[in-house]
């Protein structure tokens, strides 16, 4: 890994955490199975397709004094260190293969957990976390996430996070999402766990479409012994927030002896041959309107200034007050 020249050995420390932070900062089979594993497996592919830049992070960084540190937690592939060439750029992320393509390209960079950032407070004069939140299983682990982002930046540093949201422009990319079942729900069981849901039985792809009337007007297709299932599938799409969403990794991007074969061994993976792909679930807690603002509550060090809907994320700009 590239060494980190431009931080003294006083901007990295090791904290010992008490009792209470340990279960957040304790990661959980899921996001080790789910998140962890996958993008270690999938970083060559997943970086190859991770290039373009969001104006609205573009336009964040370009705002920033000239000299400012940025902190990128979750940074993957790098695409957003060094944006702004009047700023200085440190990225970190949980995959050590993301991190070693980052470093590659000459970044200044570090394997580390979005719930335990290694910087000393007050560290950096601003921080960003794009596409991270939703990888993380619990609500109490999401809040520790803007926590640490608010505790590295200095008084009157701002923050920038993104997080995919339940509102996607795009509603044809759910009907190709998994939604979770009772058999993840154990991984939740605990304090900050997302509040329990009662699974539909009704798969996405079998929620029945609308048929039109003679009059041109949409109606549902209910029966008295059957309470409009389609009604029903709705509205648990509707409170239906954590999923599993598809990688499609080609087979002659696949490391047949290695991550892949591993994972197809293991059952954390399938293969579709008609892709000519191997599968990996990822998980994702996509975000209700409002509930990324509602994690800052109780944050009494730092205020929103912004916050907005942009390419089916919700964001929000805060800003460390004390």
């Amino acid at each position: 890994m590239k060494q980190i020249n431009s931080i003294g050995d006083s901007s990295l420390c090791t904290l010992a955490p008490s009792k209470e932070s340990m279960s957040v900062k304790s990661t959980p089979e899921i996001e080790k199975k789910f998140v962890h594993h996958v993008y270690d497996a999938i970083a060559p592919h997943f970086s190859a397709t991770r290039f373009a830049k969001w104006p609205k992070v573009a336009s964040f960084l370009s705002s920033l004094p000239l000299g400012s540190l940025v902190l990128d937690a979750g940074c993957g592939n790098g695409k957003y260190l060094g944006l702004n060439q009047d700023c200085f750029f440190i990225g970190c992320d949980i995959s050590p293969s993301l991190i070693k393509i980052c470093s590659d390209r000459g970044h200044e960079v570090l394997v580390a957990d979005a719930v335990n950032l290694p910087y000393r407070t007050g560290f950096g004069d601003a921080a960003i976390s794009i596409a991270v939140l939703h990888h993380l299983s619990t609500e109490n682990r999401r809040r520790k996430a803007i926590e640490e982002l608010v505790r590295v930046v200095k008084k009157g540093g701002h923050v920038l996070i993104t997080v995919w949201a339940v509102e996607q422009e795009d509603t044809t990319l759910i009907t190709k999402w998994t939604p979770l079942t009772e058999k993840y729900v154990e991984e939740w069981v605990g304090p900050g766990s997302p509040r329990a849901r009662t699974p539909s039985p009704l798969p996405l792809e079998s929620i029945p479409e609308s048929e039109e009337s003679s009059t041109g007007e949409n109606i549902k297709v209910c029966s008295e012994s059957n309470v409009c299932e389609d009604l029903e599938a709705e509205k648990h799409m509707k409170n239906q927030q954590e999923y599993f969403v598809p990688w499609h990794l080609p087979y002659h991007r696949a490391e047949i002896s290695g991550a892949s074969s591993h994972a197809l061994a293991a059952g954390l993976a399938t293969k579709d041959d008609k892709k000519g792909a191997v599968v990996y679930n990822r998980y994702y807690h996509v975000f209700s309107e409002g509930e990324l603002e509602s994690l800052t509550t109780g944050i009494n060090n730092a205020r929103i200034v912004d916050q907005f809907f942009d390419k089916s994320n919700w964001c929000i700009i805060l800003e460390k007050t004390a």
